[in-house]
C-alpha cells in the first residue's frame, strides 16, 4: 500500500530545511573562520622573531582551530547527519578550516540565489494578485519555468556542497589510511587475543564440568555397581541395578550438555533454528523463541549467535529467578540481531565469567555486545553480528 502523498512530501521538506539551514549556518561559521585565520596569521608575524611568544600564540591558535573544527563536526553532525570525522590533533585541522571557507562561500551563494529567487517569486506573485502583470500570460508561464529551472539547479547546488562538506571533514579530519590501518591490526591484535582468552576459559568450563560432573557420576555409577555384583539380596541387586540405570541416564545427559557446549552438531544438521529451538527445549524455564532468518548464514556467525542465546538462557534460568525468557533472533540488511530479556530480579555482572566469555566471542566476530541489566531487572543482553 502506496504512502499518502504528505507523508512522503513531509521527510523530504525537512531535508531541505536542513539542507538550507546547514549551509547558512556554514557561511556564517566560515566568516568566522576567515575572521580565525587572519588574526591567527597576523599574530604569528607579529610574534615570528620572538621564540617563546611564539610558541604560546602557535599552541593557542591550535585550541582554539581544534574548537573550530568540533564546533563544525556538531554542525555538520546536526543537518547533514554522521560526517564519519573525528578533530585531530596537528595542523590538519588548520588545513581543514582553510580549506572548507570556499564551501562555505559557496553555500552562501546558493542560500543567497535562494532567497533572490524567492524573493522575485514573491514579487510576481504579488504583481499576479494585483492585476499589475502586464507582460502577457506567456511571459509569466517563462518566468515561472526559469524560477522552477533555477530551484532545481539550487537544490541540486545544496545536495552537492552537503556532500562536499562531508567528504572534507571526512578526509582531512578523519584518520589517514596509516592510522585507520594501525587501528584496524590494535583491533585484530585485541581480537585474536579475546578469541585466545574466551578458548582457554572455555576449555576449563568443559573440564570442571567434567571433573564435577561426568566423572563424578562415573564413580558412583562403579560404586553401585559393585555394591550390585557382591549383594546376595535380589532385590536389593535389583534396585542397586535400578539406580545404576538412572545414573547412566544422567551420565548421558552430562555428556551431552558438555558436547553441545563444544559445538552443536544441529548447526551442522539444519541451521541456526534448530540449534535454538534445541535449547529452548533444555531450558528448565519457558523461553519465547522468536527467530526470523532465511536460509543459512556463515557456521562461525551461527556458532556466535548460538551461543550468546545459549549462554544468556543457562544465566537467566541459574540467577534471575524469572519466570519467562524472550529470544529474538533477526536479520536487518548486514547485520544480525540477537536479543535475550528476561524479567528477573536484574544485577547481572557484564564482567562475570559467562558474559565477558560472550563478548569476548562476539569481538571475534567484529559484533557488538551490550548487557543492560538494572537491579530489579529486566536483564536484556543484546548482541550485533556482521553478516557480510
Amino acid at each position: 500500500m502506496s504512502q499518502p502523498l504528505h507523508a512522503r512530501l513531509v521527510p523530504l521538506a525537512r531535508r531541505g530545511w536542513l539542507l538550507l539551514a546547514g549551509l547558512a549556518t556554514g557561511a556564517l561559521t566560515a566568516a568566522l573562520e576567515l575572521l580565525f585565520l587572519l588574526a591567527a596569521g597576523l599574530a604569528c608575524a607579529l610574534t615570528a622573531p620572538f621564540p617563546r611568544p611564539r610558541t604560546t600564540v602557535r599552541r593557542a591558535i591550535l585550541d582554539n582551530a581544534h574548537r573550530l573544527a568540533r564546533m563544525e563536526t556538531r554542525r555538520l553532525h546536526h543537518f547533514f547527519g554522521d560526517p564519519g570525522a573525528s578533530t585531530y590533533t596537528g595542523r590538519r585541522v588548520l588545513a581543514y578550516l582553510a580549506t572548507r571557507l570556499w564551501v562555505g562561500a559557496a553555500g552562501g551563494l546558493i542560500v543567497s540565489l535562494l532567497a533572490m529567487g524567492g524573493g522575485i517569486a514573491g514579487i510576481l506573485l504579488a504583481q499576479l494578485v494585483d492585476g499589475r502583470f502586464n507582460d502577457g500570460p506567456s511571459m509569466f508561464f517563462v518566468n515561472v519555468f526559469l524560477g522552477l529551472v533555477l530551484l532545481f539547479i539550487d537544490l541540486q547546488g545544496m545536495a552537492g556542497l552537503a556532500t562536499v562538506e562531508k567528504r572534507l571533514a571526512r578526509d582531512l579530519l578523519g584518520p589517514s589510511g596509516t592510522e585507520e590501518l594501525e587501528r584496524r591490526v590494535g583491533e585484530l591484535a585485541a581480537s585474536r587475543a579475546a578469541v585466545m582468552s574466551a578458548v582457554n576459559d572455555e576449555r576449563r568450563r568443559i573440564e570442571r564440568d567434567l571433573h564435577d560432573g561426568v566423572q563424578q557420576r562415573l564413580v558412583a555409577l562403579g560404586m553401585l555397581l559393585g555394591r550390585a555384583r557382591r549383594g546376595g539380596d535380589p532385590d536389593r541387586t535389583a534396585e542397586l541395578l535400578r539406580q545404576a540405570h538412572e545414573e547412566t541416564a544422567e551420565v548421558l545427559r552430562d555428556l551431552r550438555e558438555v558436547s553441545w557446549r563444544v559445538f552443536p552438531t544441529a548447526l551442522d544438521d539444519g541451521g541456526l533454528r534448530p540449534a535454538l529451538e534445541a535449547v529452548v527445549e533444555r531450558s528448565v524455564i519457558p523461553v519465547r523463541l522468536d527467530c526470523r532468518v532465511d536460509g543459512r548464514l556463515d557456521i562461525e556467525l551461527e556458532t556466535v549467535a548460538y551461543f550468546v542465546v545459549s549462554e544468556a538462557v543457562t544465566n537467566a534460568s541459574k540467577h534471575s529467578g524469572a519466570a519467562a525468557i524472550e529470544v529474538e533472533v533477526s536479520r536487518h540488511g548486514d547485520r544480525l540481531g540477537v536479543t535475550v530479556t528476561d524479567a528477573g530480579e536484574g544485577g547481572a555482572d557484564p564482567g562475570g565469567g559467562g558474559l565477558s566469555g560472550l563478548a569476548r566471542r562476539v569481538a571475534a566476530v567484529d559484533g557488538d555486545f551490550h548487557v543492560e541489566s538494572p537491579p530489579g531487572g529486566p536483564t536484556i543482553v543484546r548482541a550485533e553480528l556482521p553478516c557480510a
